[in-house]
């Protein structure tokens, strides 16, 4: 018996796979393959994705199964749509011709008989019309006796029952007409399917293929793929940098909106980092790459936003739901009509064999189905082209019902760039005593504030001492040893005696100070000075004017809490908060507001992203932690992505809604207007079907005109 462990899960990129019947009929011709363990079609994104034996079965044979049935498989990543030199295009082009040329026969030259029996006559316009079905419905036949095959009941079957039936009723002119409509239906379908799916073609291109090299001396043109991590790369004004990496030589402004939304070109000079597929706009530029070719930030973008693409927005499973009753009911429905209304109504079983084939084509789901996924990878993709990545549907759905938006003060609401303005030493204590016994406990710590004391510590020359027995104080501080004595560093709050003057009068200005004490006794304490980001103010007053209430959530003391908040904007906060007390702030607000979105650095705020109903994370451009774990990441740290981020997804939200209702009127609109005989069966396929999605795609196509300002 095979190991299961060996097997191999691949991706198959099909053309024409229209809605779930499509899919269905893929799979279990797939699945019934040997050596393959599990076929799942995605009919959103048009893709097969397979796991099976490669001792059992290979890759050709399993694309062989899909075109037996009447599928193409394409071989690049991503579709690059339809040729009119398909053999569908062209035939569906001949049977369009045919079918003209039928109707002129038709209207002068009928009487003119090509053959005239006791059997059977045939005219001029009739062999055209007979030609053209064949011509139109030869891949519509192909795909609808695979389908049966299967006992797939999908609209290629129900074409093809039509087309058929039609014939052998002797309504040629009908099944020449059905045989050229619906082919020309699927075909516009595809292209205006294949739209939204290629929008993720868009944000591939901006993947640069080369990059210059410097090797052995000389520079040399290679793919990407062949360039290895720690290599230095040359780029010159107007390329495309083809990898991450940190700037060693020159400087330049480099347009970093294909991966952070930024419009303004951002200026590099050494040691700044840079990101592959964004474009040198001036100087020369020699980079040390940080990444291959697989791991830089545009292709982790790309992938995540293929992952999201997965993802079933929670209004899709009902509507999944919905299809499972509505197709088997209407179907029955139809079933009935064709087999008893002759018998109980005048008309014959012609009209009533037509008529019920009308219903089964109405009974098909696709457009319904597909006016969620369209309308999500659409939204999605726009999203990543500026800056925001949405990680699927549920949380491109539950942003657009956002009441609260909490948002973290240090890095989100201010710049984050701390810089130590003040020692203040308590009695006995110098100042350069202070921070040298600080810096020294700094040294192992990671935290941003160790970062800025450390910078002015190098700055005025200080010596540090070594430290022993350093121990972190979750949400607190640290403490440590040093020249034999036990030190803390951090809040207020480890210090049972507190007399410092003055730290008041530098907290109301904005100040986040920092406690040095020993004993249970504060003998000194760091300032570090931060500033509200210049859009904060903006933001906040247009996130109110929107019905999204601001909250900051921070660490820091109340009266500093209180200076951020007042110059932004924000009339409800709250200081002082350990990392689990953010996280019940937020399960509060939840309680008391409704859907509560937390925007914050991905990283120190992890359990509070976690705890809302929408996690975000600033400024994660080149941060892998962040740009995995978050539910929506903000490339930059800046806060304008947020209004968009808002718009975006309430957009997204209104026009899946929207597809839905066109969906669902026009449906229970053509099957009410069936057996009074208001609809025919042209007009189901030019309406209910290819008319259907045309307005949901069309719909879907309108998100990427939402633009971050």
């Amino acid at each position: 018996m095979k190991e299961k462990d060996s097997s191999i899960n691949e991706e198959i990129t099909v053309e024409r796979i229209h809605c779930p019947d499509c899919a269905v009929k893929i799979e279990k011709n797939v699945s019934k393959i040997n050596g393959v363990e599990d076929a799942t079609v995605d009919a959103g994104r048009g893709k097969l994705q397979v796991s099976y034996n490669p001792s059992d079965v290979d890759r050709s044979s399993l694309e062989q199964s899909v075109t037996n049935i009447g599928y193409n498989v394409v071989h690049d990543d991503v579709d690059d749509g339809l040729s009119w030199k398909e053999p569908e295009v062209v035939l569906t082009g001949i049977a369009g011709i045919l079918l003209a040329a039928g109707l002129s026969a038709y209207f002068f030259t009928d009487s003119i008989y090509l053959v005239d029996s006791t059997f059977y006559s045939i005219t001029v316009s009739r062999l055209l019309f007979l030609l053209a079905a064949a011509s139109g419905g030869y891949f519509v036949l192909r795909r609808g006796f695979a389908a049966a095959k299967t006992f797939s009941l999908d609209i290629d079957f129900l074409m093809t029952l039509a087309i058929i039936g039609a014939v052998g009723i002797g309504e040629v002119l009908e099944a020449s007409t059905l045989a050229f409509l619906y082919p020309l239906a699927e075909i516009l379908e595809d292209y205006a399917s294949e739209r939204a799916r290629n929008s993720l073609k868009e944000l591939m291109d901006l993947s640069p293929r080369e990059a210059t090299v410097r090797r052995d001396g000389e520079e040399v043109t290679l793919p990407v793929d062949e360039v290895e991590r720690g290599e230095t790369i040359v780029v010159r004004p107007g390329e495309k940098i083809g990898l991450d990496g940190e700037v060693l030589e020159g400087s330049s402004s480099v347009d970093q909106s294909s991966i952070t939304g930024e419009s303004v070109p951002v200026e590099k000079d050494e040691g700044d980092e840079v990101y592959a597929g964004t474009i040198n706009k001036e100087g020369f530029l020699a980079i040390e790459t940080t990444s291959d070719a697989n791991h830089s930030t545009i292709a982790r973008i790309i992938k995540l936003v293929r992952e999201a693409e997965k993802e079933k927005a929670p209004i899709a499973r009902f509507v999944d739901r919905f299809a499972g009753y509505y197709t088997p009911a209407v179907t029955g429905l139809a079933a009935v009509v064709a087999g008893a209304f002759p018998f109980l109504f005048p008309g014959g079983f012609e009209l009533w064999f037509l008529r019920a084939v009308t219903l089964l084509v109405i009974a098909c789901p696709c457009a319904l189905v597909i006016s969620t996924p369209v309308s999500v990878v659409s939204a999605i993709t726009s999203a990543a082209k500026n800056g925001v990545l949405i990680k699927g549907g549920r949380y491109l759905e539950e942003m657009g019902d956002v009441d609260v938006l909490a948002l973290d003060k240090t890095g989100t609401l201010t710049r984050g760039n701390l810089e130590l303005t003040e020692v203040i030493p308590g009695s006995n204590y110098e100042e350069e005593e202070i921070l040298r016994i600080a810096a020294s406990l700094e040294k192992s710590s990671e935290h941003h504030l160790a970062r800025a004391t450390l910078d002015k510590a190098r700055e005025v020359g200080t010596e540090l001492t070594a430290v022993d027995n350093f121990t972190s104080i979750p949400g607190k501080g640290i403490e440590a040893e040093l020249d034999g004595e036990l030190y803390r560093l951090g809040k207020g709050a480890l210090f049972d005696r507190n007399h410092l003057e003055g730290v008041d009068e530098l907290k109301s200005r904005g100040n986040t100070l920092v406690y040095l004490g020993k004993d249970g006794e504060t003998i000194g304490a760091l300032a570090f000075g931060d500033e509200l980001k210049p859009e904060g103010r903006k933001v906040v007053t247009w996130l109110k004017e929107n019905g999204i209430k601001p909250v900051m959530l921070t660490g820091d003391d109340r009266l500093t809490a209180q200076e951020i908040a007042k110059e932004a904007g924000i009339e409800t906060w709250y200081a002082e908060l350990l990392p689990e007390e953010k996280v019940d702030k937020v399960e509060e607000l939840a309680h008391e507001n409704g859907k509560v979105a937390m925007a914050g650095d991905g990283v120190n705020d992890g359990p509070a992203l976690a705890a809302a109903d929408v996690g975000i994370a600033m400024g994660t451009a080149g941060t892998d932690v962040a740009m995995e774990t978050a539910d929506i990441a903000l490339m930059t740290d800046d806060l304008d992505g947020l209004p968009y981020l808002v718009n975006i997804s309430r957009r997204g939200k209104k026009t899946i809604k929207q597809n839905i209702g066109i969906s669902l009127f026009l449906k229970f609109t053509l099957g009410a207007g069936v057996i009074p005989g208001f609809v025919t069966l042209v007009t189901a396929v030019l309406v209910g079907d290819m008319g259907a999605t045309f307005l949901v795609t069309g719909n879907a196509l309108r998100l990427p005109r939402v633009k971050r300002e």
